[in-house]
Parts: structure tokens; sequence; C-alpha cells
């Protein structure tokens, strides 16, 4: 995979929909749907966004309040009042996790399959190539939603554009050379 960043915007797309600039992908699930809690089975990631990428962050919180204009039919037909809703885009301090440390983070999920390319937007199917801690551009789309008196805005997950690696997070991804080294040790003796 090539290291290099990327220098491409992030851009809104009709109204509701968001292209990131380069964000960290955690607890990414996007080979294989989970349910979490019992229910339906969706394919699912965090998306860790850098406090510094003012650029993502506004063009995201312009697409909520979009999503909650076109949503007032889910509202009784009034727009609520934003602070009144459950919106997506989170600080990182509610995690106390370090990977978070200095980001926004929003949860996206989908009942669909994500497009997942490289930087030459060519399919990857080896699923050990995306995972909890890389990077990657995403596109997401946000939407109302008014389910057992729990208002707010949901953000779907669209595809996936694999930016450059980066370290595992919650273990897991360690590559056979780490744990095997150059043949060095004696096992024997």
């Amino acid at each position: 995979m090539n290291s290099r960043r990327i220098s491409i915007m992030a851009k809104i797309m009709n109204g509701n929909r968001v292209v990131t600039n380069e964000v960290r992908l955690s607890y990414a699930n996007v080979f294989t749907p989970k349910s979490i809690n019992g229910g339906d089975e969706k394919y699912s990631v965090s998306l860790i966004i850098p406090k510094s990428d003012t650029e993502t962050i506004a063009l995201i919180n312009k697409a909520i309040d979009q999503a909650i204009t076109d949503g007032v039919s889910k509202f009784g037909g009034k727009k609520p009042n934003k602070a009144a809703l459950k919106l997506p885009l989170r600080d990182g301090i509610e995690k106390d996790d370090e990977a978070y440390e200095d980001a926004y983070f929003i949860n996206c999920n989908s009942k669909t399959a994500p497009q997942i390319v490289d930087l030459n937007r060519q399919p990857i199917t080896d699923e050990t190539e995306v995972y909890s801690g890389c990077y990657a551009r995403v596109s997401i789309n946000f939407y109302a939603f008014n389910t057992n008196g729990n208002k707010g805005i949901a953000c779907g997950l669209g595809n996936i554009q694999k930016t450059r690696d980066g370290e595992s997070l919650g273990g897991g991804r360690v590559s056979a050379n780490d744990d095997f080294g150059d043949g060095e040790d004696d096992f024997l003796g």
C-alpha cells in the first residue's frame, strides 16, 4: 500500500452526503456485517476525525443541518431544536481512548456492503488491508430518525477509499515477520 498522504479535499454532495478528508477507521466491520445488541446485521465503522480537520467537520455539520431540515416529517412537522436531538458527531473525550484524543468521531453503518477501493480506485478484496487503525476517505450520509421516542440524526456508511496503513487499534494486526523475526531465534537450544 502506498504510504503517501493525499491532498484531496472533503466535499459535500446532495446536501446530506459528505466525502471526508482522511480519517482513521475504528471498529471496522466493513467486509462482513455484524449484529449489535441483537439488531439487524450491518456493515459499520467508527470514523475518527482530527479536530484540526475543520473542513470535514464543517461539512458534516452542514449535512446534519440539511438532514434536520429534510427530516421535518419525522419530527412531527416541526423543525426541532438541534440541541434536543441525538447527533452523530461526538467528541472523542467521551471514548476515554488514546486513539480518540483531540478528535471527533462518528459511528456509521449500512445494511449494504460499502465499495472499498485503494488510491487508484481499484477494489480491495483482501480483508486484512482495511482494518481498525488504517486511514481512509469515507462517503457518509445523514438522515433523520424518530424511533420509540428517540429523535435524532443518524449516519449511513457509503464507500471507503483506503489512503494508508496505520497502527492497528485494539491489537490483532501483527505481521508474521514481526511475530517470527528473521529466524535468529534458536528454539532447540
